[in-house]
């Protein structure tokens, strides 16, 4: 994989990251009821923005 795509693969994480999970209702919401575990937890499995960033993830390795 080119450097160039590695930079572009950051660069749709980070904006996906700071479009959809900065400051993110869901999480802050499980992060109270549940702790912080729950809440990385929903976001990593059931989340449709944690499957788009470990797609992004499986691209990079």
């Amino acid at each position: 994989m080119k450097n160039s795509s590695r930079k572009e693969l950051f660069n749709q994480v980070e904006s996906l990251l700071g479009e959809y999970c900065n400051g993110c209702f869901v999480h802050q919401q499980f992060k109270q009821e549940g702790g912080r575990r729950y809440a990385h937890r929903f976001c990593i499995s059931q989340c449709t923005v944690g499957e788009k960033l470990q797609e992004y993830g499986k691209k990079l390795i």
